[in-house]
């Protein structure tokens, strides 16, 4: 029996029922977020505060994931707030990398307001954003987990904003608060993701004009998949390494 292949032409299709239908039939609604309606929030990945992460394996593999996710939000053309506190102490500048990746973004010095939604200069920013742009899901990642994500992603939910954690983009002092913060959370209405699901979800479709810049940041941040990939391309259509024995056709 032939296969069944899907048209090169097809495009993701629409759901048949909206979010607000879905929820009051009693499901849960999928307020899809897309490249068109996100904003994504860099809050207080700073050089100090991220030499105290605990909850991963090494400080590499955080910084490799906020990398990632920066590069996803340049790849999308998505409008980005980046943030910090009280950089001009103990806590340290944003991540060199981050800046470097958005070379033209001003950075919000807060100067002592934790919760980054609750700094006026803050605030201002995003709803000037929000107001130009008609985007109102916000992707957020941040150190630590449980006060610069959390803290912000509460105050968000309650003024009716959809709001993405990126929970690994995002550092802890603990374990246990990574799990206490993703929990409550998940309990206030948040959606918490990953960096490679999260950009999989965006991305939609890899016939899309972002695809080949949305697939960088997969081989580049992701070896586990970088190396599948390159290996596949390297012998795809010519082998990379001749086989001596004649064993490979």
């Amino acid at each position: 029996m032939n296969d069944i292949v899907s048209p090169i032409a097809s495009k993701p299709q629409p759901l048949k029922v909206n979010p607000a239908e879905a929820s009051r039939a009693g499901r849960a609604g999928y307020d899809k977020p897309t490249p068109q309606n996100t904003i994504f929030l860099f809050v207080d990945h700073q050089i100090g505060l991220m030499a105290g992460v605990r909850d991963f394996s090494s400080l590499a593999e955080y910084k490799n994931n906020v990398v990632a996710l920066a590069k996803m939000a340049k790849a999308l053309n998505a409008p980005v707030l980046i943030t910090s506190s009280n950089a001009q102490w103990q806590n340290g500048d944003t991540l060199p990398e981050l800046k470097a990746i958005f070379p033209d973004q001003p950075i919000i010095r807060r100067t002592g307001i934790i919760n980054a939604y609750e700094d006026p200069t803050f605030r201002a920013a995003l709803d000037d954003l929000v107001s130009r742009t008609g985007r109102t899901h916000l992707v957020i990642s941040g150190v630590t987990l449980g006060t610069c994500v959390a803290m912000p992603t509460y105050s968000l939910i309650n003024d009716g904003y959809p709001v993405y954690p990126v929970v690994d983009a995002s550092g802890a002092w603990s374990h246990y608060e990574a799990e206490a913060a993703m929990a409550r959370m998940t309990r206030s209405g948040a959606h918490p993701v990953t960096v490679f699901a999260f950009g999989c979800e965006l991305q939609a479709d890899w016939k899309e004009p972002t695809a080949d810049a949305m697939f960088k940041p997969f081989i580049d941040h992701l070896p586990e998949y970088g190396f599948v990939v390159q290996g596949f391309w390297n012998n795809a259509n010519t082998r990379a390494v001749p086989d001596p024995f004649g064993t490979v056709k």
